[in-house]
């Protein structure tokens, strides 16, 4: 029992460690290419290319005083940070980055990921209710209904995933596009034709639920001053970043392993970590290009998006692709 419990503690400061380190230095790689994406520099000054910013930001905010404001709900206002990090810690202990590095393997693993991701929504509910600001109560209803609208196609494509591999099991979703990238689900297959769609229908699904623009209308700082984190700044503000950047690493680890072999290599030679790595980081480099290339959308826009247009596409695929698993 006392090794068990001293490996469960070992896997929760590992997922800690590489969440910190993440959010860290991707803040620091989204400068940089926000930089060159829009003809600035950057971060340039803290270490070579700016490396030592992040580490400079970091004991910034943990230097800073963590004030309440007035009326606030207190115990709402310091629950909804550590809500909003504690789901993305634990989703990081199901997510298998090869055959052997995976703190917990699960049958039901895609099931525990969505369940720790549902809590992100009620943390942005907190913020903004705890605060009593009229801002950042406005943007926690935003994204509530954002949360709410992307996670069904998003569930819709995964329930489809899980049809065609006939496990929830990520190890064996990984296992079952081994040999090739041709036996990805990324590419039309005779019981799923319309895969390459689930996959840019799961790649905007995860724009919108890690609130990257264009979909970010839970912040909004052009008419919610920062939306639902307007009170907080400290270490509050800090674990907000950190949740929101550990959520985009379990977005893209997701469809890694959904939908590009996980840590297979395209040319069923050699699979490893660095190969889910590789992929994991192409897909977020993706995500600080369409940032820093698109304007936001509206409200209306967004949730028509997902309800118009998404969910049916998502539906449809569904029920072909059951009834071509029936036929064949």
């Amino acid at each position: 029992m006392s090794l068990t419990i001293f490996n469960a503690l070992v896997a929760v400061v590992a997922a800690i460690a590489f969440a910190a380190l993440n959010a860290a230095y991707l803040v620091w790689a989204e400068r940089r290419g926000a930089g060159r994406i829009q003809r600035r520099p950057g971060p340039n000054v803290n270490g070579p290319l700016g490396l030592l910013q992040p580490p400079a930001d970091g004991l910034k905010l943990m230097a800073k005083q963590l004030t309440i404001p007035g009326g606030a709900d207190k115990a709402l206002f310091v629950v909804a940070p550590v809500l909003a990090m504690v789901p993305a810690i634990m989703s990081f202990v199901t997510i298998p980055f090869s055959d052997t590095i995976v703190a917990h393997s699960m049958n039901i693993g895609v099931l525990m990921l969505f369940a720790f991701a549902s809590l992100g929504g009620l943390a942005i509910l907190f913020a903004g209710w705890g605060s009593r600001n009229k801002y950042g109560v406005m943007a926690s209803v935003r994204a509530v209904s954002q949360s709410i609208s992307y996670e069904i196609p998003m569930l819709i494509t995964v329930i489809t995933i899980v049809m065609i591999t006939g496990t929830m099991n990520l190890k064996d979703m990984v296992a079952a596009q081994a040999g090739g990238f041709w036996n990805w689900n990324f590419f039309p297959s005779f019981s799923s034709p319309l895969m390459p769609i689930s996959f840019l229908l799961f790649f905007v699904c995860t724009l919108a639920e890690t609130n990257r623009a264009p979909f970010d209308l839970g912040e909004a700082e052009s008419e919610l001053v920062a939306g639902f984190h307007t009170e907080y700044g400290s270490m509050g503000f800090g674990l907000f970043f950190m949740g929101e950047y550990a959520n985009i690493v379990i977005g893209t680890s997701l469809m890694t392993i959904l939908f590009l072999g996980g840590w297979n290599c395209p040319f069923g030679l050699y699979p490893g970590v660095w190969w889910f790595l590789i992929k994991v980081y192409l897909l977020i480099f993706s995500f600080i290009w369409i940032r820093w290339t698109f304007p936001r959308t509206t409200i209306y826009g967004l949730l028509n998006l997902s309800w118009k247009i998404l969910i049916p596409i998502s539906l449809f695929n569904l029920l072909l692709t059951a009834g071509l698993l029936k036929v064949f």
